[in-house]
């Protein structure tokens, strides 16, 4: 792998909670992970980004962080997470963490403090709430019982930092130095675009500058990030940035500030030739402008999972468009989600598979009401805990070697993830499981190679990667020809002769 790893990786995304249970609590751990490196080897995935397994009180899945410094004794140990980056890295998989720096846990030693009057410039306090609307939906002012109000963009337990403060500012430098002295190649900054807010905390209103979304002072704090994993050999900083417009995206990527970004704009993007490719386009020549590396990503912990996506009418994803309930062809989803997979893996730049995307699992849409624990179910109506139910593994019924013990699981699984386990799709060649080694595999042989667009007919997308290799994918509903080939690498689906199914994938050699 060369020294810029994360320009064309393929980088899995675990989430800790549920990626595997070695102490048998019913929610995953360190260890957990540990014991299942081999699947992840086998895969052949290039990184692990972890969700935070910071200690937290767990108001929002960890989120909520306690102590930056340390492990939760849920997950396991800071022994353990050091245990893990060496064993990861002998398997030749680096690591990338989570850091939250919008916020901490209301349990934070700086938020407890700030309550008994000490430090309280590190934070938002004010005596008069603006009417702001939350990332979560609803207030984002709660009242103490001196009379003041504190900030918070996500749920009460999540206050707000002032980014203004210098020792803000400096602890999260100390943070970074603290995981890259421990080995870590990657940090994934959560809600990178959200740190700094106007100091005169003004309401939001249309056509005026936002109070706190994408401030321009926000890239000096990653310019001095930067030059800290600079310092380092082969680090790299990878940021959650929600952002329409392009140009304001890009920003964050110039040459001195991050090294990558999450392409939620392809994400979202509907199951549609024409709006597929103008994406596609909008995404590389974005990307050149700053020299950075593409992402592309299907699916993550806070997004519905594509296999049901690609099964609604809709199959578009946003915050603000609820489709949960909504009708879902699963096998049709699960059709698509295959071919996406090729294309994906066949584009330049760096891919991101979500844990369970390489099994085929949809989001699990029929957890009971009072199993919920996603705090944006009250404020949204909308869960997302439906796609961070624990994996399966092996066995006929639950937890389905997720825990070596029959426990209640922290969410339940559903039953009919019994032919989408590990074990049950491993050696199959027609499982997603398969498809996803395969291709992952066949990858390694391209992903240098130059991208050019081929003509084709309406409704079908294909390109070449070098001279060897052609990609087509086949988004209308009707069968369409094959582009010239000498032979077939890999298919999302059984051809027709030389036709291309509908939803259908394919790479060829040329």
């Amino acid at each position: 792998m060369s020294t810029a790893w994360w320009r064309d990786a393929v980088i899995y995304q675990v989430y800790p909670r549920s990626f595997a249970d070695a102490d048998g609590d019913g929610i995953g751990d360190i260890a957990g992970i540990r014991s299942r490196l081999g699947h992840l080897r086998d895969l052949g995935v290039d990184a692990i980004w972890t969700s935070p397994w910071y200690p937290s009180p767990m108001a929002d899945a960890g989120y909520d962080v306690a102590d930056f410094r340390d492990i939760d004794p849920v997950f396991g140990t800071l022994a353990e997470a050091s245990a893990l980056i060496t064993e990861a890295h002998e398997a030749n998989i680096r690591i990338i963490i989570d850091i939250v720096p919008n916020h901490v846990s209301s349990k934070h030693p700086w938020f407890q403090k700030a309550l008994a009057g000490e430090g309280r410039d590190r934070f938002w306090f004010r005596n008069e709430p603006t009417n702001w609307t939350g990332e979560f939906g609803g207030k984002t002012w709660t009242r103490l019982p001196d009379e003041s109000w504190y900030l918070h963009l996500f749920t009460p337990e999540q206050p707000d930092l002032n980014w203004d403060n210098p020792e803000v500012r400096a602890e999260f430098e100390s943070i970074l130095r603290f995981w890259f002295d421990r080995g870590v190649d990657g940090i994934r900054i959560d809600s990178a675009a959200l740190l700094v807010k106007d100091p005169a905390l003004p309401e939001v209103v249309d056509g005026e500058p936002h109070p706190f979304h994408d401030l321009d002072a926000v890239h000096d704090i990653y310019r001095s990030w930067r030059r800290i994993a600079d310092a380092y050999p082969e680090k790299a900083l990878i940021g959650e940035v929600w952002m329409p417009d392009v140009t304001r995206f890009t920003n964050y990527l110039r040459p001195d500030e991050l090294h990558a970004a999450f392409n939620f704009d392809f994400l979202g993007c509907a199951w549609d030739a024409t709006l597929m490719r103008a994406c596609i386009d909008r995404t590389l020549a974005a990307h050149a402008t700053v020299g950075a590396p593409p992402t592309w990503v299907l699916s993550n912990h806070d997004v519905t999972r594509h296999v049901t996506r690609y099964g609604r009418a809709d199959t578009t994803f946003s915050f603000d468009n609820n489709l949960d309930g909504t009708p879902v062809d699963l096998a049709l989803g699960t059709r698509r989600a295959r071919a996406a997979a090729l294309l994906t893996l066949s584009l330049p730049g760096a891919t991101y598979v979500y844990q369970g995307e390489e099994l085929g699992l949809g989001e699990h849409e029929g957890i009971p009401e009072d199993l919920v624990q996603d705090p944006m179910f009250a404020r949204r109506g909308h869960t997302r805990d439906g796609c961070r139910v624990p994996l399966p593994w092996s066995g006929d019924e639950a937890p389905f070697g997720f825990s070596g013990s029959a426990v209640e699981l922290w969410l339940p699984q559903p039953a009919e993830w019994k032919g989408l386990t590990v074990q049950a799709q491993t050696g199959d060649p027609g499982s997603m499981l398969e498809l996803y080694r395969t291709a992952i595999r066949l990858r390694r042989g391209f992903r240098d190679a130059p991208m050019d667009w081929v003509g084709t007919g309406a409704g079908v997308l294909a390109y070449t990667r070098g001279p060897d290799l052609v990609v087509a994918l086949n988004l209308s509903e009707r069968a369409v020809a094959l582009p010239d080939h000498t032979s077939v690498l890999l298919t999302s689906a059984p051809l027709d002769g030389d036709l291309l199914p509908p939803d259908t994938a394919v790479w060829l050699r040329r």
